[in-house]
C-alpha cells in the first residue's frame, strides 16, 4: 500500500484548494462583519448627534429624564439587531465551514475505504481478524463524527432559540419601559 508521487501531489492539491476555499469563506465573513460594524458606527454617530441636540434643548430635569427614557428603547433595539446580525453572520460562517468539513470528511472516508479495500486484497491468508478490526474502527470513527455533527447542530438550534427568546423578552421590557416613561412625561 505505497502512495505514488502523483497521489501525494493530488492530495496536496486538494488540500490546498480546500484551504483556499475556507480562507475565502473566512474573508467574506470578515468583510460582512466590517460592513456591519461600519454601518452601526455611522448610525450610532448620527443618533448620538441627534440625542445631543435634543438634550441641549431640554429646559428642566423632567424633560431630561423623559428624553433619556425615550432614548433607551431605540438603543436597546439597535443592540438587539446588532446581536442578531452577529449571530446570523456567525451561524452562516459556521454552516459554511461545516458543509466544507462534511464534504472533506466524506471524501476522506471514501479514500480510506478504497485504501482499505485495496489493502485487503493483498493481505496474507489468516488476516481476516485484522481486516474486520480495521473496518470496524473506520465505521466507529464515522459514527462518532456523525453523532458529534448532530450534537453541534442541535446545540446551534438551542442557542438560536435561546437568542430569539432573550431578544423578545428584552424588546418587551424596553417597550414597557418606554411606555412608562412616556406616561410619566405626559403627566407633567
Amino acid at each position: 500500500m505505497n502512495l505514488t508521487p502523483e497521489q501525494i501531489a493530488a492530495a496536496q492539491k486538494a488540500n490546498l484548494e480546500t484551504l483556499s476555499g475556507l480562507t475565502n469563506q473566512a474573508l467574506q465573513s470578515i468583510e460582512k462583519l466590517i460592513a456591519l460594524n461600519t454601518h452601526i458606527a455611522k448610525q450610532s454617530l448620527s443618533a448620538s448627534m441627534s440625542n445631543a441636540k435634543k438634550a441641549l434643548e431640554v429646559k428642566d430635569i423632567q424633560q431630561l429624564l423623559a428624553h433619556q427614557a425615550q432614548a433607551v428603547q431605540p438603543i436597546a433595539e439597535k443592540i438587539m439587531a446588532y446581536s442578531r446580525h452577529l449571530y446570523d453572520l456567525a451561524h452562516e460562517t459556521q454552516a459554511s465551514f461545516t458543509e466544507t468539513a462534511e464534504k472533506e470528511m466524506q471524501a476522506g472516508q471514501h479514500k480510506i475505504n478504497a485504501l482499505v479495500e485495496d489493502w485487503t486484497k493483498n493481505v496474507p491468508p489468516g488476516s481476516d481478524a485484522a481486516v474486520i478490526a480495521m473496518k470496524q474502527a473506520i465505521a466507529s470513527a464515522s459514527t462518532v463524527y456523525e453523532q458529534s455533527q448532530k450534537a453541534v447542530k442541535h446545540a446551534v438550534e438551542i442557542a438560536q432559540t435561546n437568542l430569539s427568546s432573550t431578544t423578545d423578552a428584552l424588546m418587551k421590557a424596553a417597550q414597557t419601559a418606554n411606555k412608562t416613561s412616556n406616561k410619566a412625561g405626559s403627566k407633567k
